[in-house]
């Protein structure tokens, strides 16, 4: 008897459960329906899903597939996750620069110690609650970037990672890692103190060294042959404007590249 009760409880707790999963295909079949009739989502999927094969098809296999390897080690090996590492330490600092630019004007005055830029840092530094603690946030997720693409090139670099058919990735990953030393430089002269001036400086320096455009190159990117208020501002503009856009699309293109060719293993 209790085995009977036992089978219809079974059985019962399974056509509910059945009639759930009907109910969210229902939900789920109606929402697409939906957003297919406005934005044809259906056909963009089907393309994708297309293209997905055709790319993936033509990836030569893995050491793993080609030789039937089931020990797969290496994935979790911690030099493999700095790619993501690095993109996480990219997110916090972009999160956490959002909020300091709530409390940052980029304005600098005749003097550096006079600068309203450096009066808003410390203002965040020692006024605001958390401000010491989200500006070294800040500071340290950049820095933590910067060391996570370097180890991530060189890893790369030493597992053949930059063979074929991933040549456009290893240069995807040779403009990244130039644009995060831009990322570094630019934020190092936002707050506008005496190392920000003595390196606005050397900038300065090393672009009146280009051959030809060197002068050009200093009136564009700092405003002038030594560093002043223009040079602030421009320096504001790349990496609060442009910076943050170009890099992001990079990024999505370049973990776009990875998901659709699949992680190489150390050749």
């Amino acid at each position: 008897m209790s085995l009977e009760r036992k089978d219809d409880h079974d059985h019962g707790g399974w056509l509910e459960s059945r009639d759930d999963l009907s109910h969210i295909e229902t939900v789920y079949l109606t929402a697409l329906m939906w957003l297919d009739k406005r934005l044809r989502i259906v056909d963009y999927l089907e393309l994708l899903e297309d293209l997905y094969y055709k790319v993936n098809m033509q990836m030569p296999k893995s050491h793993t597939e080609q030789y039937g390897l089931d020990n797969k080690f290496w994935y979790w090996y911690p030099l493999y996750a700095l790619g993501s590492f690095s993109t996480l330490a990219y997110i916090v600092a972009a999160i956490s620069g959002a909020l300091l630019g709530f409390y940052y004007t980029p304005g600098a005055g005749a003097s550096e110690s006079a600068s309203l830029a450096y009066t808003q840092i410390e203002f965040i530094m020692m006024d605001l609650n958390f401000g010491y603690f989200l500006r070294s946030l800040h500071r340290w997720s950049a820095q933590v970037m910067v060391a996570a693409v370097f180890l991530h090139m060189l890893r790369v670099y030493f597992t053949g990672a930059y063979k074929e058919p991933r040549e456009l990735n290893w240069l995807l990953g040779i403009v990244l890692i130039s644009l995060t030393m831009v990322f570094g430089y630019t934020g190092y002269l936002l707050p506008w103190d005496q190392l920000a001036f003595w390196a606005g400086q050397i900038g300065v320096e090393m672009s009146l060294s280009i051959p030809l455009i060197g002068e050009w190159v200093a009136q564009l990117l700092f405003g002038g042959f030594t560093p002043n208020p223009a040079t602030l501002q421009r320096m504001y503009i790349l990496h609060v404007f442009f910076l943050p856009f170009i890099v992001t699309t990079l990024i999505a293109i370049h973990i776009g590249i990875v998901w659709m060719q699949g992680i190489a293993e150390p050749h």
